[in-house]
């Protein structure tokens, strides 16, 4: 199975900038999509963003135009660039495969 491993999260000024990487155990070239999620104290895991093996990717609204997702399937490896981070973007991040393998989270924190 799979093993996924995110690193790159810190607490960061609003308007700051952090990327966020998707380790992987194996060649991630024959999955599909993967995604970024998100989970902030007391509410609901939420989808960020989703990248599929062709490339096309799709962001929450909330994340438009400030994050990209993209994935290095040679480094089997995938990233979450996130510019003008805003206090609201304040979770543990999750990346994932879509299926049932999940990591184990890095925390965000954006606050003056």
């Amino acid at each position: 199975q799979i093993h996924l491993e995110e690193s790159g999260g810190g607490s960061v000024q609003p308007g700051g900038s952090l990327r966020l990487s998707c380790a992987t155990s194996r060649s991630i070239s024959r999955i599909n999509a993967m995604a970024w999620y998100r989970q902030a104290p007391g509410n609901q895991r939420e989808l960020v963003a989703v990248i599929t093996n062709s490339g096309r990717t799709n962001y929450a609204d909330s994340v438009k135009g400030r994050f990209t997702i993209s994935r290095d399937n040679a480094k089997n490896t995938m990233y979450l660039q996130m510019n003008s981070l805003k206090p609201e973007d304040t979770a543990v991040y999750y990346c994932t495969d879509l299926g049932a393998v999940w990591g184990q989270g890095t925390q965000v924190t954006v606050s003056s």
